[in-house]
Parts: C-alpha cells; sequence; structure tokens
C-alpha cells in the first residue's frame, strides 16, 4: 500500500544536509512541522513550516528538554490507518496525521570523542528525537521514517520521483534503518556508562562495515565491521583480504611492544622474521635472514619510516602487505611498482583495551594482555644470572613469545628471531621444533636464549636447549618442578629467570 506524503514532521540537529529533502518536500506541497533551530532553518531557505508549538499548544521547556514529548505529536504519529478506534481518537482531540518523520540526532559519539565534559556529554543523550524514530519505525505500515543524515538522499528519489508516496516495502526498509539507528545510540549511551569496569552484558555496535573477497578461504564469505582506515593509509594496492586482516592485527599488536628500531614479517599471525637494530635498514636485513623461506608472501611491519634505500633492499622480497609509520617519496615509488601490493602508511592509533570473538554459542571477551616485564621485575632463580646482552635478548624474545601461537618457544640472539616453535601441542615439541628452524637457515644456537610462553613442566626443555648451545632462559615460572629446571641449570652454567606472567595465545 502506497502512503501519499502530506504532512512530515522534521527535527534536526545538523540542518544543512537536509536542505534538498526539504526543498523538495515543499514544492510537493507537504505540510511542514518543525521546533526551533530546525524551523528557523527552513523559512531561511524559502521554505514554510508551522512550529510544533502551534500544535501542542507548549513551549519549548526545560532548556531544550522537552518540545516533541507530546501526545499530539506522538499521536500523528503512531495512529493506525486501519483502526477504527485511532481514527476517531485523531478527530476526537484534533490531532494531525504524520506521513513522514526525519530525525537527526544529537551528536552523542562525536561529544564523547571530543574529550567533552560529563555535562555536555549527558546533553547530548537525545530524547526526543530517538522516540520520534522508534515511534515511526513502530508504526512503518502507515509513517515513513528517516532516521539519520546518511538517508536523505533515498528519501529525496522517493520524493522526486514518486510523487511523494512511499511504498510498504520502502517503509519497512526505511524502519530497519531506523532501528539500527536507535540500537547505536543506545549502545554507545550504555558503553558511555558503562565504562567498561563492570562488565555484566555484551554490547557492540560497529555501523561501518566492508564485504571481502571472501574469509579464510575462498568458499567463505566475509566481512569487517569498523573502519581501518582511522588506523592507516592505503597507498596503494588491492583491498585487504580477510587473512591480511587477522596478519596486520597481529602485526600491529607484536609491533607496539618495541621502541628500539624494530621489523617483524608474519605468516599466519606469527612472525617467522623479527629483530631490533639501531636502524630499520639493518632490522628489515636481520628479520629476513630469521626465515628467507617463510618470509615470501608475508606481511611486513616495521615501527620506522621507510627509506629509498630500504625500500631497494625489501622489493625483492615477493610480499603482500607492508606497514609503517611513513614511506619516503622514492620509497613509495619503487614499492608501488608491484599493483597489487598493498601500502599501508599506519596512523596514531591506540589499541582496543578488550578482545572478543564468538565461541560456542556466546562471546568470550577478555582484556588484553598488556603487561611486559621488565628486568627489575624478574625473579633470577639461578646462581648465573644473564649479563647485560642476555638480558636484552631474554626481553625481546620474552616479547616476541608472547604474541606467538601457543604452545610457543622462541630462540634468540642479538635481538634477531632465530627459530620459533608455535602452536605445538608440547612444548618439548615446540622446542624441537624452534631448534630446526634455526639450524635450517644456518643460524647458530650457541649463546642465543630461549622464551617460553608458560612454565615447563619437566626438566627436559631446558636440556635440550642446553644441547643445542642455549645460554639463557625466560619463562614464567609456576611448575611443581621448577626446582628440577633450576638444578638442571646451576649444573650446567645456565642463567634463567621466572616473570611470574604467563602468555598463552590461541
Amino acid at each position: 500500500m502506497d502512503v501519499k506524503i502530506k504532512t512530515a514532521l522534521i527535527s534536526l540537529f545538523h540542518k544543512e544536509p537536509a536542505r534538498l529533502l526539504i526543498k523538495e518536500l515543499h514544492d510537493k506541497g507537504v505540510k511542514l512541522y518543525s521546533t526551533g533551530g530546525t524551523l528557523n532553518y527552513i523559512k531561511e531557505i524559502g521554505c514554510e513550516a508551522e512550529a510544533i508549538e502551534s500544535l501542542t499548544e507548549y513551549p519549548s521547556i526545560l532548556g531544550g528538554r522537552v518540545k516533541t514529548l507530546h501526545p499530539k505529536v506522538f499521536g500523528g504519529i503512531l495512529a493506525r490507518s486501519d483502526n477504527t478506534g485511532d481514527q476517531q481518537q485523531l478527530k476526537e482531540y484534533d490531532i494531525p496525521v504524520f506521513d513522514m518523520v526525519v530525525v537527526d540526532l544529537y551528536p552523542f559519539e562525536d561529544t564523547v570523542s571530543s574529550n567533552a565534559s560529563n555535562d555536555e556529554v549527558i546533553e547530548k543523550i537525545d530524547i526526543g528525537g530517538i522516540s520520534l524514530i522508534r515511534a515511526a519505525a513502530k508504526n512503518y505500515k502507515n509513517v515513513l521514517i528517516v532516521p539519520s543524515r546518511e538517508y536523505y538522499d533515498l528519501a529525496v528519489d522517493i520524493v522526486k520521483k514518486q510523487d511523494a508516496a512511499s511504498s510498504i516495502d520502502q517503509r519497512k526498509l526505511f524502519a530497519s534503518y531506523a532501528f539500527n539507528v536507535s540500537s547505536h545510540y543506545d549502545t554507545m549511551i550504555f558503553s558511555y556508562f558503562d565504562d567498561g569496569n563492570e562488565l555484566t552484558c555484551f554490547k557492540k555496535s560497529l555501523q561501518s562495515s566492508k564485504t571481502l573477497r571472501y574469509g579464510e578461504n575462498p568458499h567463505q564469505w566475509g566481512k569487517f565491521f569498523g573502519n581501518y582506515n582511522e588506523l592507516f593509509n592505503q597507498l596503494n594496492g588491492k583491498e585487504l583480504s580477510y587473512n591480511n586482516i587477522l596478519d596486520i592485527d597481529a602485526g600491529l599488536n607484536l609491533i607496539s611492544e618495541f621502541n628500539k628500531p624494530s621489523f617483524a614479517i608474519l605468516k599466519h599471525n606469527n612472525a617467522c622474521g623479527m629483530a631490533s637494530r639501531d636502524s630499520i635498514e639493518e632490522a628489515y636485513r636481520a628479520a629476513l635472514s630469521s626465515d628467507p623461506v617463510s618470509a615470501f608472501g608475508g606481511i611486513l611491519i616495521s615501527n620506522r619510516n621507510i627509506s629509498k634505500e630500504n625500500a631497494y633492499q625489501i622489493t625483492k622480497l615477493f610480499f603482500e602487505v607492508i606497514v609503517a609509520p611513513a614511506f619516503d617519496k622514492e620509497a613509495l615509488e619503487v614499492l608501488s611498482e608491484k599493483k597489487n601490493r598493498i601500502i599501508l602508511e599506519l596512523k596514531e592509533h591506540k589499541l582496543p583495551a578488550t578482545f572478543f570473538r564468538s565461541a560456542l554459542n556466546g562471546v568470550l571477551v577478555q582484556m588484553r594482555d598488556d603487561v611486559m616485564t621488565e628486568p627489575n621485575d624478574w625473579q633470577y632463580v639461578t646462581k648465573n644470572k644473564p649479563d647485560s646482552r642476555q638480558a636484552s635478548d631474554l626481553l625481546f624474545a620474552n616479547k616476541l613469545v608472547k604474541h606467538t601461537k601457543s604452545n610457543a618457544i622462541v630462540l634468540a640472539k642479538d635481538n634477531t628471531l632465530l627459530g620459533s616453535g608455535t602452536g605445538q601441542t608440547s612444548r618439548v615439541d615446540a622446542l624441537q621444533h624452534a631448534i630446526n628452524k634455526a639450524k635450517e637457515h644456518g643460524h647458530s644456537l650457541e649463546g642465543a636464549v630461549m622464551a617460553s610462553d608458560a612454565f615447563f613442566p619437566f626438566p627436559d626443555c631446558v636440556e635440550i636447549a642446553h644441547k643445542a648451545g642455549i645460554k639463557a632462559v625466560i619463562q614464567p615460572g609456576g611448575s611443581k618442578k621448577d626446582n628440577e629446571s633450576i638444578e638442571y641449570c646451576n649444573a650446567n652454567n645456565m642463567a634463567m629467570v621466572f616473570t611470574g606472567k604467563r602468555h598463552f595465545k590461541h
């Protein structure tokens, strides 16, 4: 059933974006009602409108907090055209019918983001506008609701092309837009009041989305909800894939641990190359040497700008994505020679304080693992204490193992990843895999260090590591058999420290 738009109520915070819609409604002879600043704006652009106060016979009160909350407004929105009782009451109380409602809510999110005071934020909680949206959406069989600036163009098309008459399908579609707007608005308000301190329910609302080429595999569809353009500028290349996004996320979390010039190469969310040096050029060369075979087709991430000289070295490697704070003009030209190569310029950003993922028939939520113990926090449990070089390597390796899939072992020397065992069901298997990786690429483990994401249940790992040349170990501690590992280290002149912090990652 088509409904001719004869009367519309317009209530806007941002007025100018609605100019064309207002003019089109006016030109079609639609009677307009409005309030305060919106009413003034409508008249300023040469259109006629009635003040809502002429209908309610009440002025705007409480500093503008109450303008439209009145039975003569909501009765005209909620009345059912096919309900005899509703129609009789409209006549009895002289209530006009509204066929269209246009709303632009107070900018609550923007106010919060601007670090405004609590009082300013509270005043930007829209009451009347959100009530108008919900009422009109509920009565979509009779009313067309336009709930935000995002939908003005669609509404203009209806007014222009359909002679100001809306179909039932259009009204139902706009009602879905309306409830999306209202539910998101309420979720943002809840998040502000909840402040993340006492998570008694899970609410998340992300309005931006991007359809991906596919999910993890070509037979799976995939979407990203959020706006990753807030994190970086894409300077070159194709659209990010589902797997690209996962790898970039892992890379950003990893590289955020390091202050020195550092370069990481990731595959399947794990670092296959990682190094910290005095210059980013040196860091890249060292990171590539970790495992040049696995680096093929990987994700590259740097915490320093990329120079032309660095770009010439990097471009020799086939990779999908590179992320850095900035790229010299010549470096960008070199790296952009491959049109599909994704180049991302990282912006200043803050990583989320909580993580969530679907599990079973619900959602798991946890705080970010933002703990990293420093040498002053360590417990030195062996007779041999790590020297300054070993302590630097132990800290490097512990940062890296924290961001490696469990069970995880990392072997490092001179702030360079030599080999890692990732995602193994046995810690011994993880260590053996790390040793084999290091040997495979010609790395000597003599004098290297070992980091474990969790404690050693038995002394077998420190024994295997010692026989491979490892001289220092960092681990959380906490096993019933810690003493056996300590005794082995003491008997073989190894240094071992406990952090007291486990870093499982699944």
